[in-house]
């Protein structure tokens, strides 16, 4: 039976590519590409017969056909057969370095392109993953060779002249009983992990130690490494008791323009194995820790069924250890799996089972792409070798500095205040001018809010990206007023434009005759003065004050004078109200003071003044200053002239009331 078929594969392959399109991110480069996928190599190790099992009278149940296939008997009929087919097969004589040059060393190269990738050790307990990643000082594993490797190509390619800057970081940590812990600083406790914006696993409070040579990394490493839980089964001396992850990042900056930054790194993680309590003995805690490996365990294969089928949910955050290797399966990694298996017949259940665990890890696809951004770099002050970096018109300031310099050999330099020092954005010469000075006038105006007017890029990283959002969304506010600013005036423009054509319908419609109609001669409006009762009881004091007042008789209305020489009746529709002058001014200025320092809530009341009314007027007076005449209100309310008098003489009488009202 072969496990997997070209056709099933291509077809597995394709749908994988198709449903896992939305979990995998696109380059952050930003290219509208999609990154090409990445399918998760398998290699398969067969380790030899340990001391003590082997002999005539047992023979194994695993033979290789060749160095991609093998083939597993039925310990029960040797008659039936099993067949896999990886991408590798390491048989019982293959050494360390023919399983590191094969199938780990061609994936480093990515690392130099901001590519991650992972390497994995699986296998049931006993099969010898410990000593492939880590090995012996005789007979080195995966993790020094790569180290070795890594280093030397990151010398290389950071050396001086190169156009990159290369620098290298570890950390180890261990997964013991769904717990995350830092082998480099075991004090630290539990850390959790977490996931950024851009998709990227990373665990707050991992110890980094930066490592410039292989003397470095065992510096950190080897006592490490003694941190981790080891404990003795019947099956194992020292069986690891948790999944051990090291993880080396390589970081690269750019030495010239566009001075870009990429972001490499490289998982080697020695999985715990999968146990048979029935014959490792477990008990106690070591039966604990046997359950929790198998959790995860069960878990990870899990994660990779839901990849294979193209599930919508993938239960990644199910464990720990899946939640750790989310990049690594299904995620932006050129992933390694190293199926570790024993040849011995007792062992027949746990190889079938990382056997098949393997055959459908190969089938997971994964689409790597380079983590690459652009970084504000910090040029140097101008010097005469750097004159070719610069533009025409700095080289000219360059030149006319220097010729001042000549003609003043010894000049006086002015003492230079906190809030005039120049901070490092002031140094940022190869920007856009509009954007260099948007930069530096913030940059001003939060120095000089400041305490001790502290520039913004020596604030601490979070403050400054609090300050920054805070600026941004005071920006988006400005640009929504002024956006809502020019629709309402394009309202009121429409509003105009309609009133006039009413208007001439309106004059065409009254030059034509009126038939059968007799024209007749509108009567003259009567006026009269409505002033407020103070203003009434202090001139009626006065012997030659005349002062009318509208009183209602009945069906009409009579104008009575104080000193009742004269009367008159009229219509009840042909008065019309008339302000004093010297009310109107005073109205006319507390209305303005209330534009100018009243809130929204003052606002609202005014007479026809609402609470979307009462925004826009607070939102007016933030953008283009105080009100200086009350006519200001058109521009923001569109209302015309006619309802502007309306309006005066509405709050003007409603202002007086409360002021006549307002002392008692």
């Amino acid at each position: 039976m072969v496990a997997g078929s070209s056709s099933l594969l291509r077809r597995r392959e394709m749908a994988a590519a198709t449903s896992g399109a939305g979990r995998c991110r696109l380059s952050k480069m930003g290219s509208g590409r999609r990154p090409p996928p990445a399918r998760v190599r398998v290699a398969v190790r067969l380790r030899p017969f340990v001391d003590g099992t082997s002999g005539t009278s047992e023979s194994p149940c695993v033979r290789g056909i060749d160095s991609c296939s093998l083939e597993v008997a039925n310990w029960r009929n040797y008659q039936e057969t099993l067949k896999y087919q990886f991408d590798a097969f390491y048989g019982e004589k293959s050494s360390q370095q023919d399983i590191y040059a094969g199938s780990v060393q061609p994936i480093l190269r990515h690392l130099l392109e901001g590519q991650n990738a992972s390497v994995l050790a699986y296998g049931p307990t006993g099969a010898g993953k410990t000593h492939t990643m880590l090995g012996s000082p005789e007979l080195p594993g995966v993790i020094p060779r790569a180290l070795v490797d890594l280093l030397q190509m990151t010398r290389e390619e950071g050396a001086e002249g190169r156009p990159w800057a290369l620098s290298v970081t570890m950390s180890y940590l261990e997964i013991y009983q769904e717990k995350v812990l830092d082998l480099l600083d075991p004090a630290s406790g539990d850390l959790v992990i977490r996931e950024d914006c851009r998709g990227n696993i990373l665990i707050p409070g991992l110890t980094q130690k930066p490592i410039t040579s292989f003397a470095d990394f065992e510096r950190h490493f080897l006592p490490a490494s003694r941190n981790r839980t080891v404990g003795a089964t019947r099956l194992n001396q020292r069986s690891s008791r948790s999944h051990a992850v090291l993880l080396v990042k390589v970081d690269q900056r750019e030495r010239l323009a566009p001075f870009r930054q990429r972001e490499g790194k490289l998982y080697l993680i020695d999985l715990a194995g999968s146990e048979d309590n029935r014959r490792t003995g477990n008990q106690g805690l070591r039966l604990k820790e046997s359950g929790a490996i198998n959790t995860s365990l069960f878990v990870l294969g899990k994660v990779v069924d839901a990849l294979n089928q193209g599930l919508p949910r993938v239960p990644y955050r199910d464990s720990k250890l899946t939640r750790l290797l989310q990049d690594s399966l299904g995620g932006s990694a050129h992933s390694i799996l190293i199926a570790n298996i024993a040849p011995e017949r007792r062992f027949y259940l746990d190889t079938v089972s990382a056997l098949n665990f393997a055959a459908r890890s190969k089938e997971v696809i994964n689409r790597p792409f380079t983590n690459e951004s652009l970084q504000l770099h910090v040029l140097a002050p101008v010097k005469p070798s750097q004159k070719e970096l610069l533009g025409p018109s700095e080289v000219k300031q360059a030149q006319g500095s220097e010729e001042e310099e000549i003609r003043s050999p010894e000049p006086t330099v002015a003492p230079v205040s906190a809030s005039q020092k120049l901070s490092p954005l002031q140094k940022l010469s190869s920007m856009d001018p509009a954007m260099l000075e948007r930069l530096l006038s913030l940059d001003r105006l939060l120095g000089s809010h400041g305490t001790q007017g502290t520039p913004l890029l020596n604030t601490p990283k979070r403050e400054r990206m609090v300050l920054i959002k805070t600026v941004e969304e005071k920006d988006l506010e400005i640009e929504r007023l002024k956006m809502k600013q020019k629709e309402l005036e394009a309202k009121v423009l429409a509003q105009e434009a309609s009133d006039a054509k009413e208007k001439e319908n309106c004059s065409l419609t009254m030059l034509r005759p009126l038939p059968r109609r007799t024209v007749t001669t509108a009567k003259p409006l009567k006026k009269a003065v409505v002033m407020p009762l103070q203003l009434i009881q202090e001139q009626a004091a006065s012997p030659s004050a005349e002062i009318h007042v509208l009183k209602k008789k009945g069906q009409k209305r009579k104008l009575e004078s104080l000193d009742a020489s004269e009367t008159q009746e009229k219509a009840e529709d042909c008065w019309e109200l008339q302000i004093s002058p010297e009310l109107l001014a005073h109205g006319r200025q507390k209305i303005l003071d209330l534009l100018n320092e009243g809130s929204a809530r003052d606002l609202r009341s005014l007479q026809r003044i609402g609470q979307k009314k009462a925004q826009l007027i607070v939102g007016w007076r933030e953008l283009h200053g105080p009100f200086t005449q009350v006519e200001d209100l058109e521009r923001v309310e569109g209302i015309s002239g006619k309802q502007m008098e309306s309006f005066l003489k509405a709050n003007i009488l409603g202002l007086a009331a409360g002021q006549r009202c307002g002392p008692s």
